[in-house]
């Protein structure tokens, strides 16, 4: 059951701080090829976990309607090496704890969320309209602990989820419109972790598919104070994918890589129409476009030295500009890359004006990107919403009434 929030439609059309508080700059017209998203998820990832939706209106910018509805599941947060404390914000060191795709049977979209402590995860459905609609499908138990970041690949009707706990490695399952088939065995990964795990150095960062869906890949956090190197594993999808009970189509033996000159490869983005080229965060230095081939070998390509950066974490890349953006959980901006040609730092959108630290997960649609701050003790949950074009914030969301807090992760959009 999802649950409506009048209150939140009451602060976000009153709170002269919130949504629509900065003017709209003017913009081009939008190509039709740049599609807007109709909706935006995230997760609470909280004691009781919920999946958060915000509508989005035909251009693109937030309403001012939100819902929630539970995961049955728990969230949980990694143990902050530097404190000794529960992470948070980056509660799950990792990016994409949830993500959207089109529905197989074409009515609406499919959500899948991770649930941290639960060792689950949850397939929920969102019609096309209202999108804020959420029903709960179904919960699948994980052969592994500690569930970080999930893919899910509407070509091979297989989904695959990245543990980070005392059992790390990956795992994936088919799945239907309507159910989850059974997640097989892990194919593991020697972290050497606890639960919950402690990190966020040496953790799992981010299950992703290749543009083509042939592979899913994982980045994977190394520690450079111990000479741990991270690494880059891929594993090659077999056969068609039927989806319903027959099994995941997803090979069981991976090509592991470390790329030269990375250390803790973090957030990625597959660039469209680059033939396997991805944007890859790494927090050690910033971003890179490394090549990934059939073999599964890598080869980088170019490295965007990001200057003044703490741990530049997340990526998405625009189809409005077909550059990337990634964002850093201690700096509050957008930092601009180039993905195609000379690889480096094109320019950076300071977000000062939102009142925050730093930004997590994000998303691109359209001309906008979509980028969350879970906040902390001092400040406020939010989503901020940049146009790539004008280069400038249009829209804040103050999150705090509904709920919201530095547990929160993940971004995924519906079109």
């Amino acid at each position: 059951m999802s649950f409506l929030f009048n209150l939140v439609v009451a602060l976000l059309s009153l709170a002269p701080t919130v949504i629509n508080a900065l003017p709209q700059a003017a913009s081009p017209p939008t190509p039709p090829f740049l599609r807007n998203a109709r909706a935006l998820y995230f997760i609470t990832n909280n004691p009781q976990n919920e999946v958060i939706a915000l509508q989005l209106s035909p251009s693109g910018l937030l309403t001012g309607f939100a819902a929630s509805t539970s995961t049955s599941g728990n969230g949980s947060n990694g143990i902050d090496t530097a404190t000794n404390l529960p992470a948070q914000p980056d509660a799950l060191f990792s990016q994409s704890a949830l993500t959207a795709i089109p529905s197989p049977d074409g009515n609406g979209t499919l959500i899948f969320a991770v649930n941290a402590q639960s060792n689950t995860l949850t397939l929920l459905s969102s019609p096309l309209n209202p999108p804020l609609t959420t029903t709960l499908l179904s919960v699948a138990p994980l052969p592994g602990t500690f569930p970080v970041t999930v893919s899910a690949s509407p070509l091979r009707r297989t989904v695959c989820v990245g543990t980070t706990g005392s059992i790390a490695g990956l795992t994936c399952a088919p799945f239907t419109s309507t159910s989850l088939g059974a997640f097989d065995a892990i194919r593991p990964f020697d972290l050497n972790q606890t639960d919950p795990p402690s990190g966020p150095l040496n953790t799992v960062s981010h299950v992703f598919w290749s543009e083509d869906e042939r592979r899913v890949m994982v980045s994977v956090k190394g520690d450079p104070e111990v000479n741990n190197t991270g690494f880059l594993v891929s594993f090659v999808a077999q056969g068609a994918g039927q989806g319903g009970q027959n099994g995941s189509c997803v090979g069981r033996e991976g090509v592991v890589r470390s790329p030269e000159g990375t250390a803790v490869l973090f957030g990625a983005a597959p660039v469209k129409g680059s033939g396997g080229d991805v944007l890859v965060t790494d927090a050690s230095f910033g971003a890179a476009v490394m090549g990934v081939d059939d073999a599964g070998e890598v080869l980088v390509k170019g490295r965007a030295e990001v200057e003044g950066q703490v741990a530049t974490c997340w990526a998405a890349i625009s189809p409005a500009t077909g550059t990337g953006f990634v964002t850093d959980v201690a700096r509050n901006r957008l930092v601009e890359v180039s993905v195609g040609g000379e690889v480096g730092v094109l320019g950076e959108i300071s977000l000062t004006g939102n009142g925050g630290k730093g930004l997590i997960d994000l998303a691109a649609a359209g001309e906008l990107v979509y980028a969350l701050a879970p906040g902390d003790n001092e400040t406020e949950a939010t989503v901020t919403v940049v146009n790539v074009r004008t280069r400038k914030m249009v829209q804040l969301a103050k999150l705090g009434g509904i709920g919201v807090n530095g547990n929160a992760m993940g971004m995924a959009l519906a079109f």
